[in-house]
């Protein structure tokens, strides 16, 4: 169980605040559902308590998380596979679609390893800052430091 005021992660929309737990009665039955509201874009979106693991809603990481996705952006030697843009393009949606803080670092990571290497698409390039902006936003809530520190980080990170 979630709380009222309480910072959540809703897959491939990032960090909520859980508004309100309310009640409704749908086809004669009641339902509890948690009231949403995306921190980046005031989306409001109702999600009932019985499906938080099917949605995916999580948790904000601890600091021992933290670690690991620094560990995961840090590593530079990655296998660059010569699969058409469209394809990485699916798998990366994919991996930002779990939910996942890892998979997400795996895409940032491996997109800028690949801007290195040769220009990204426009997909691709949206794909990036989709990943950035999730990993920024719950980064600096999980160290309670601003996203511009976080982003700070990250460049230092990337051009290291």
């Amino acid at each position: 169980m979630f709380k009222i005021g309480e910072k959540v992660v809703y897959p491939a929309h990032g960090v909520g605040e859980i508004e309100a737990i309310r009640s409704q009665v749908i086809s004669g039955t009641e339902k509890r559902f948690y009231m949403l509201r995306i921190l980046d874009s005031d989306m409001k979106i109702m999600i009932p308590v019985d499906n938080v693991e099917t949605v995916g809603l999580r948790r904000v990481i601890d600091r021992n998380m933290v670690s690991q996705v620094y560990k995961i952006l840090r590593q530079k030697k990655i296998e660059t596979d010569q699969q058409t843009w469209n394809r990485r393009y699916r798998e990366y949606t994919e991996k930002i679609k779990t939910g996942s803080i890892l998979e997400i670092a795996k895409v940032l990571r491996d997109l800028f390893v690949l801007k290195g290497d040769k220009e990204l698409s426009f997909g691709e390039r949206k794909m990036l800052d989709t990943a950035r902006n999730l990993l920024v936003k719950e980064l600096s809530i999980a160290r309670s430091h601003s996203e511009e520190k976080i982003m700070e980080e990250l460049r230092h990170i990337f051009t290291h």
